[in-house]
């Protein structure tokens, strides 16, 4: 008996003392910063939003303050960066010195990745280009080409370029699959980023001609096509898809109307198969939507109407849903972003507009003057500070119902990628550089 009873006091003991480890952990959890990567465009929710609450909101200057380190990049482009552990990766171009005539050649495409810590080059990967030589470069440095914010899961990351091609690359820098998007029948370039879904990454493609008009999910692994669904009467867009959760349930948001009021700008599919949910009148171009307090908000980015609709309906909800309505004022070709009770929207050239969510009334328009971009997305924190950010001249606004003014920042080198934002820094990418921004005498969380 004594010995049964010696065995439950040192089987008490064991599990006391596992207990015991386990609450440290947990304890240890709790106090611990929260660290989030930023692993596709507008970052891990798809509408700007960071969990960072530390983020330096000055920059730059005399003293190049809080600049951690920059680093030179092969080339250009306007696709944004994103964050992976001790990852950054950037997409860009560059044709050879030589070439007198760009609308000639192909440029070539690269994929680099930093070192977050100190922003030396682990590796460069050139990716094989697709077929579409373009002779359009409107659309920004690069030619356009590297407009696509790449995606990555953690094992691999996904890049799609303009000469119509989607690759996946490993983290040590090998290519393990390769696309090329046929038809290309792009409106200018090819401006959606691809998204990750499950076992797939879809990538947009609302092109010039209807017929070409579609959406396709390739599986991550492989790269062959798991679904795909065609839009024969789709005008062009470049947005990139926003997945959401509504009732518990995802919603994948496609936005296209080729600058025009459509009665279907607005889809809503299921990301798991491609079946149509439902769809809404407006227009759709340059933008992706933007989702909160219940409502989507959505524009072209060219001026016109911008909507704000409820996403629990079916099918044709343009005569149900829709709550309000308003006109727009210039181009926005960054994305909206909803924060707390209300809507913001930069236009060029360089006026930050602010709407109540809930009743679209305009709450104030201010000017940020000299702006270097209107192209980058805002991202906001969690103390609600926004950050009209890029690697020029930025600015870094108080959230709420009155304009609150906090920093203005240049770097000099402006250009229109979005910023990411993760482990305590933001990664912004210019003409020449990547810079890294983050406090050199960072305080502990909160």
């Amino acid at each position: 008996m004594l010995k049964h009873l010696w065995t439950r006091i040192k089987l008490f003991e064991k599990r006391s003392f596992i207990l015991i480890i386990i609450l440290i952990g947990i304890l240890l959890t709790l106090n611990a910063p929260v660290r989030a990567n930023w692993p596709g465009f507008r970052g891990p929710t798809g509408l700007g939003y960071t969990t960072e609450a530390n983020l330096p909101i000055v920059w730059g200057g005399p003293a190049n303050e809080n600049v951690l380190w920059s680093s030179p990049l092969p080339g250009q482009g306007h696709a944004s960066p994103i964050v992976w552990d001790h990852a950054a990766i950037v997409c860009t171009i560059n044709w050879p010195t030589d070439i007198e005539d760009r609308k000639k050649i192909i440029p070539d495409h690269h994929v680099t990745c930093y070192r977050t810590t100190n922003g030396k080059l682990l590796w460069d990967t050139l990716v094989p280009p697709g077929l579409w030589l373009r002779t359009d470069f409107r659309s920004g440095p690069g030619g356009g080409y590297a407009a696509a914010t790449p995606v990555t899961d953690g094992k691999l990351i996904y890049c799609a370029f303009a000469s119509s091609v989607l690759a996946a690359i490993d983290f040590q820098g090998n290519i393990i699959w390769r696309k090329e998007i046929i038809p290309y029948s792009f409106d200018v370039t090819l401006g959606s980023s691809p998204v990750l879904y499950g076992d797939t990454v879809i990538l947009f493609c609302a092109m010039a001609k209807p017929e070409d008009s579609r959406v396709v999910a390739f599986d991550k692994t492989t790269g062959d096509m798991k679904w795909e669904r065609k839009f024969p009467h789709m005008q062009f867009g470049h947005s990139t898809p926003l997945i959401i959760q509504v009732e518990n349930k995802p919603q994948m948001l496609l936005l296209a109307s080729g600058m025009k009021e459509a009665d279907d700008a607005l889809q809503s599919l299921d990301p798991a198969d491609g079946k149509l949910l439902w769809w809404c009148r407006g227009e759709g171009d340059a933008s992706s939507p933007a989702y909160g307090k219940g409502l989507v908000y959505f524009d072209d980015g060219r001026g016109g109407t911008g909507v704000a609709v409820d996403p629990t309906g079916l099918g044709n909800v343009s005569e149900t849903h829709i709550r309000w309505t308003i006109r727009q004022r210039g181009e926005a070709l960054s994305s909206p972003i909803i924060v707390g009770d209300y809507l913001y929207r930069l236009r060029t050239p360089g006026f930050l507009q602010c709407w109540d969510i809930a009743t679209g009334k305009e709450v104030y328009s201010e000017r940020l003057k000299d702006i270097s971009t209107t192209w980058a997305s805002p991202i906001a924190d969690p103390k609600g500070r926004l950050f009209f950010a890029n690697a020029g001249k930025s600015y870094v606004v108080q959230a709420g119902p009155e304009f609150r003014l906090l920093s203005v920042n240049d770097l000099g080198d402006g250009n229109h990628p979005s910023p990411a934002a993760a482990n305590g820094r933001l990664f912004l990418v210019g003409m020449k550089n990547i810079y890294c921004i983050g406090a050199k005498n960072p305080q502990p969380s909160n």
